[in-house]
């Protein structure tokens, strides 16, 4: 099969409206539609959210029972469907069952002939769920007959986002030659990427799987459970089993992106000072002065392809489980691996952080 691109990400939350809001206010999504019980959706509340080639659905279950409901109970919020582009969502889906695939929902067609849009979901990983995705028209409605869609679309100028850039997958240990043969098996992806990553006493063996149109691409995480336990196997068990722990979205301009969603309300997490004071002698020079990227706790690496901006937003939930990735690509193909040990420190200050100001029980 050819997957094309990432048609959507579907997040089921506890609070349809308020995650909605956040993304809207913090990151500059636009709001483009809602479904629920009055447009046929079912026992769910659901707002579509825009921007230039994202879209998002954000999903809170009803009384009387939705996959929503039970995900969140045992995950709290995040990623549950990933919904992937093709040219024939029936047949991908055949196709994929055929090799292995376990089936979570069978071909709906929506619409009218020219605007027809086909939904067909098998298992990816945990209980997150791929949806096959084909539409018969670019720009046609998102799910005709479901979601009532309104609103313009914000002007392309003003977009902080381009696509989703890549989503990162932490699995339990043991699991991750297993989901690399799945992709590969099931899905025609390509292992692109490779590494193993030591922090302190922990560690964590990644390994990158690519569609080949080269616009989906997860980045699967296992914790080496020889070592010390670090903040892999602490989203395994607080997410309960295999998960999403980010999203990284793409812009073209790292810096106003960061001072955009900071001025909106989009909190990150800081950089220790002293990782500044070395960066050009680790990357060279790059064309983001340092005392900006310094004052904006902005992160670059670089690789034989070049050079490569990036910054972690803080966990909002109560899990601390699912967050999201500011990245500038100028050429480089790779994810920042010399900048893990930055972003594990400052993971473990938000964590000591909202420890120590929990109430006691």
């Amino acid at each position: 099969m050819d997957v094309h691109a990432i048609d959507h990400l579907e997040l089921y939350v506890e609070d349809a409206e308020e995650t909605a809001a956040h993304l809207r206010d913090a990151y500059g999504f636009t709001v483009r539609g809602r479904g629920g019980p009055d447009t046929g959706l079912g026992n769910c509340r659901t707002v579509l959210l825009r921007q230039r080639d994202i879209a998002l659905l954000v999903t809170s279950a009803l009384p009387g029972g939705h996959p929503a409901g039970e995900y969140v109970d045992r995950h709290g919020d995040g990623v549950a469907v990933i919904g992937l582009e093709v040219d024939d969502a029936d047949a991908a889906f055949s196709e994929a069952v055929e090799r292995g695939a376990v089936p979570t929902a069978p071909p709906t067609v929506l619409g009218a002939a020219g605007n027809r849009v086909a939904f067909a979901s098998v298992l990816g990983f945990g209980d997150v769920e791929h949806r096959f995705t084909s539409r018969e028209a670019r720009g046609a409605p998102f799910a005709p007959g479901l979601i009532e869609e309104s609103g313009p679309a914000a002007p392309a100028r003003t977009a902080l986002f381009e696509t989703v850039d890549h989503i990162a997958v932490c699995l339990p240990a043991g699991e991750l030659e297993h989901a690399v043969r799945h992709y590969q098996e099931v899905f025609g992806f390509a292992q692109t990427f490779e590494e193993r990553i030591v922090v302190g006493h922990q560690a964590m063996d990644s390994k990158v799987v690519q569609s080949a149109s080269e616009k989906v691409t997860l980045t699967l995480i296992e914790p080496d459970i020889t070592r010390e336990l670090g903040q892999i196997d602490a989203f395994v068990s607080a997410h309960g089993g295999a998960g999403v722990q980010h999203v990284a979205f793409l812009t073209g301009d790292i810096t106003r992106a960061v001072r955009s969603a900071s001025d909106r309300g989009a909190r990150f997490l800081s950089t220790p000072a002293a990782y500044y004071d070395t960066l050009t002698e680790r990357v060279g020079d790059l064309s983001v002065p340092v005392a900006e990227l310094r004052e904006l706790n902005v992160l670059a690496d670089r690789d034989s392809s070049g050079a490569m901006f990036q910054i972690f937003s803080e966990s909002r939930h109560p899990r601390r489980t699912l967050f999201y990735e500011l990245i500038e690509r100028r050429g480089a193909r790779t994810f920042g691996s010399n900048n893990i040990k930055a972003l594990y420190e400052a993971v473990e200050r938000q964590h000591a952080l909202s420890d120590s100001t929990a109430p006691s029980a």
